[in-house]
């Protein structure tokens, strides 16, 4: 078998498709949630702790360059290369990884319920059948009681 051949017969499996649809709408759905947590989540939480924008909170590590005239803010001052203790930018990412990882859970959690539910009328059609050890027991049992032991 040539190298071609064993190339497209690896390229063309289910399971490699598969995969690159996955890490297609993977990184599309990423978006959206960095996007929600960007735009939507983050402004709140910083207007809750005082401030209009979270990505702004961040230490300065050393003075800026004295020729800087650009405003003090977490663009300006990387641009400018001032070393930044951004904690605010890292307080965003980390939320938006949080939110990602439940609605991953919770989609997960939602495709195994209907994978079960699927599954369940077929395995409770037909009970399994009593072991007969257990059967022996029984009678052993049931014959000690009517003999009053």
């Amino acid at each position: 078998m040539g190298f071609m051949s064993e190339f497209k017969e690896f390229a063309v499996k289910g399971n490699v498709v598969d995969l690159a649809v996955g890490v297609i709408i993977g990184g599309a759905f990423g978006k959206i949630v960095d996007s929600m947590v960007k735009d939507l989540i983050m402004p709140l939480v910083g207007k809750a702790v005082g401030g209009l924008d979270f990505s702004n909170y961040f230490i300065l590590l050393s003075n800026p360059p004295a020729d800087f005239k650009g405003p003090m803010t977490y663009e300006a001052l990387s641009k400018a290369g001032v070393p930044l203790f951004a904690y605010g930018s890292f307080l965003t990412i980390l939320l938006n990884f949080v939110i990602l990882a439940f609605i991953i859970f919770v989609m997960v959690k939602q495709i195994n319920r209907l994978k079960r539910t699927e599954a369940a009328p077929a395995a409770a059609a037909e009970p399994a059948p009593t072991p007969e050890e257990v059967l022996l027991l029984r009678e052993i049992r049931d014959s000690l009681r009517k003999n009053g032991q």
